[in-house]
């Protein structure tokens, strides 16, 4: 089973230049691994990024950021929409019995939510606020949730903030009056209009991370940032062990992010569905 993101649909606009298989986020059973045989049979999750492991930035604990790595579904490496595919067995990492399918996608997009957590230390309080409702703002705020800070979700859309809502989380629509002066900021709209509201949002010497990944430039007045010494923080891929972990737990909800589920043959279906205003999590099952 494959899921759709917004960094699939970038890339059908023109993100990366790839070309190739789509797909990054999945789960599937091991058919083949000379190198691990007590995997073969397991269902498995796995990291997106194939790297070398010798070189100095894999030698500092860097592997996610590797100059020589290729990408699954994103750069020089095929994706997960298919039948079957390959990634390095040392990339692989068990799913529990506990945890469904439908439930293990979502590991790839949650352990980018728990990178945040481990980039920056949010004392409860701390105000957060996490700009954007798409799959990946809400996962962010789900997880941000469980640091106690003081969290405030913006998004457009009333059905999806209400996710949030019944868990707890406090939210607001973006066209109402937001109050600036949060000490971070995640910007996670998948637009670049939302750099500029999140710069707007953060205080002086506050953190603004930065989520989104999508074709296009970004204007930003790097002077008011030099003069507010604000911190840019990039977040991407994040730890998985923790992301199985909290699904395990039950401690973050992926499965109201559902919107459809369609076999692979219906692919093209699949994207015109995910594209759709309003719509969350689309799915591809091959079973």
């Amino acid at each position: 089973m494959a899921g759709i993101c917004n960094t699939d649909i970038e890339i059908m606009r023109g993100y990366m230049g790839f070309e190739g298989v789509l797909g990054h986020e999945f789960v599937g059973v091991v058919e083949q691994a000379a190198d691990a045989p007590a995997l073969i049979g397991q269902r498995v999750v796995g990291e997106i990024n194939a790297y070398c492991g010798q070189c100095a930035t894999c030698l500092r604990g860097d592997p996610t950021q590797c100059p020589h790595r290729d990408t699954l579904g994103i750069d020089r490496r095929n994706g997960t929409m298919a039948d079957y595919f390959t990634l390095p067995s040392k990339l692989l990492y068990p799913v529990p019995d506990t945890v469904p399918d439908e439930w293990a996608v979502f590991t790839e997009p949650l352990a980018a939510a728990c990178q945040i957590t481990e980039q920056v230390h949010i004392h409860p309080t701390d105000r957060v606020i996490v700009l954007g409702d798409g799959k990946l703002g809400l996962l962010i705020a789900q997880v941000l949730q469980l640091t106690g800070c003081d969290l405030l979700a913006i998004g457009r859309h009333t059905n999806k903030l209400a996710i949030l809502a019944q868990r707890g989380i406090r939210t607001q629509l973006a066209a109402e009056t937001i109050e600036p002066g949060a000490d971070i900021v995640i910007e996670a709209t998948g637009s670049a209009e939302g750099f500029a509201t999140a710069r707007s949002l953060v205080r002086p010497r506050g953190t603004l991370v930065l989520k989104s990944t999508f074709h296009g430039q970004v204007s930003l007045d790097l002077s008011r940032v030099v003069v507010d010494e604000v911190t840019l923080l990039g977040s991407r891929c994040g730890p998985f062990p923790v992301a199985l972990r909290l699904l395990e737990q039950r401690l973050v909800d992926v499965e109201s992010l559902i919107d459809a589920t369609f076999p692979l043959e219906d692919g093209l279906a699949a994207f015109e569905r995910a594209v759709a205003p309003g719509v969350l999590k689309v799915l591809l099952s091959t079973l």
